[in-house]
């Protein structure tokens, strides 16, 4: 990963002496003195950490600027705390965006590289670097990816099974019932929402009266499934506001709080790719007492980040061959933190679904993505399983309009079929339009970008074979197979 500036370091050791000097600060007292010598101050406070997981949720509320989704707990927890506002997953599948998170490893390191794979066993995980500080590590809902959570070490994990409804209400009734709190408490709790599939009506939500994302088809049931997605995240805005409002109540106003998504929404050219809108997240912390209020960030974070930054705040270290870097100096300093140079992403296959290999560099204005295989066909869930009550449901009426209306046939054109190459100035053209990859006056740029990909790559040890049977074709619009072909099947807990 792109390297943090030099001083990072030094912004540690100050913010532990922060720590440190809180804790006495709260007691009321100077280190003790004793028969005329000093002796050791108390430990820094370990503070209890809750991190809260979006599930599929793009930077779709308003705190990011869209007006249509009704989220008045993220849009408080912005008003309390920092928002980043270039956060980055590893990985825009589910189980490689989480396993990134809870490694500090990126996909290739780690060994989770397709969606629904598992990291290593012998890959060091983020319950047991806390362990180590001394805390009791819990996991509800959807963490991990799916069942894989008890893979991870945690000391008690509940309801991890597909848009499981109890996993929010088995956190705040656990919280609620804890009785030992002798340790300090790590607290995972993950949302379902806004994963499909959504809910069957609008909840409110006007269709007619959405203002859609950039290249969207504009059809009637385009805008249902959107209104049912807004409907799903408010769904989980609620989740978020009960969960705050237990954590508030047993753990104090002046827990540690980051909210995040695992990658974009299932929306076409979010989810399963390396736009910006499928690998760039909302994220949001919260820490009374230390985090200035209402503040934003703009430097450049990714998820392997997270790992170092919990272990940092716990008062630990992990080990210094992680691609993640800690960005707690961003939170408690007054100096610029300037975050990383270079964002990597990385995109494999979902089984034989969605087998489309991609890597990404992205830097303060240009994003590099290499399509490993160009000769495929791009394909997901959204046009592969038109037939299930999902987000492909429409996808049909897309193709239709594509065969008498030049802008939507370029968008679906541009959904299926990509060149080896993408070149974008996400400064001039933040929603990815215009590849300059072809255009002569920025070959420098992209020989450079190429170059620094190709050496992050090799770094990685990034060059195992994808697994899937591709995709060569687009298929029928109908979602039927044609004779003697076979409809991929769904996997176990969808993605």
């Amino acid at each position: 990963m792109g390297q943090f500036p030099k001083g990072v370091g030094v912004a540690r050791i100050l913010l532990r002496f922060a720590l440190a000097g809180a804790s006495l600060a709260a007691l009321g007292q100077a280190p003790a003195v004793a028969g005329g010598k000093h002796q050791p101050a108390p430990p820094p406070a370990r503070p209890n950490l809750v991190i809260f997981l979006a599930d599929d949720l793009g930077r779709d509320v308003p705190p990011w600027g869209d007006g249509n989704a009704r989220t008045p707990n993220i849009t408080q927890l912005a008003k309390d705390g920092v928002s980043f506002d270039r956060a980055f997953v590893a990985s825009p599948a589910c189980a490689p965006s989480r396993a990134a998170l809870l490694t500090g490893l990126m996909p290739a390191r780690n060994g989770a590289e397709a969606n629904q794979q598992a990291p290593r066993d012998d890959v060091r995980k983020l319950p047991a670097y806390l362990h180590d500080q001394g805390y009791e590590v819990v996991a509800f809902g959807k963490v991990s990816h799916y069942r894989q959570t008890g893979m991870y070490g945690f000391d008690h994990y509940e309801h991890d099974n597909f848009h499981d409804p109890e996993g929010i209400p088995s956190a705040i009734r656990w919280l609620k019932a804890r009785k030992d709190k002798s340790k300090p408490l790590a607290i995972f709790v993950g949302s379902n929402w806004p994963h499909v599939p959504w809910p069957t009506t609008t909840e409110g939500y006007d269709p007619a009266a959405l203002k859609l994302p950039p290249k969207t088809v504009d059809t009637d049931i385009t805008r249902d499934a959107r209104a049912r997605y807004y409907a799903a995240v408010s769904r989980l805005d609620q989740e978020l506001g009960d969960t705050l409002a237990a954590v508030d109540a047993t753990l104090g106003p002046d827990t540690f709080v980051l909210f995040s998504s695992d990658h974009g929404a299932q929306w076409p050219f979010g989810k399963w790719n390396l736009y910006d809108t499928g690998t760039r997240v909302p994220m949001i912390v919260r820490w009374r007492g230390h985090v200035v209020p209402n503040t934003r960030t703009d430097a450049m974070v990714s998820w392997v980040d997270i790992l170092p930054t919990l272990v940092d705040l716990a008062g630990g270290k992990p080990a210094a061959d992680i691609d993640g870097r800690s960005f707690a100096a961003a939170l408690t300093t007054k100096v610029r933190f300037q975050g990383r140079s270079e964002i990597y992403t990385t995109h494999n296959n979902d089984g034989s679904v969605n087998v489309y290999p991609m890597r990404s560099v992205r830097t303060d204005q240009w994003k590099y993505i290499n399509n490993l295989h160009p000769e495929y066909t791009y394909t997901t869930h959204i046009d592969q399983w038109v037939q299930r009550v999902d987000s492909g449901t429409y996808f049909p009426s897309w193709r239709r309009a594509a065969a008498k209306d030049p802008a939507a046939k370029d968008i679906v054109t541009r959904y299926f079929h990509r060149p080896a190459e993408e070149l974008y100035d996400v400064k001039a053209d933040p929603e990815e339009r215009h590849n300059l990859a072809t255009e002569p006056r920025y070959a420098p740029v992209l020989k450079r970008l190429r170059a620094r990909l190709a050496a992050w790559r090799a770094a990685q040890k990034d060059d195992h074979p994808v697994a899937g049977t591709p995709h060569f074709e687009e298929g029928p619009i109908d979602g039927v197979p044609a004779p003697g072909k076979a409809q991929p099947a769904p996997a176990a807990g969808d993605d």
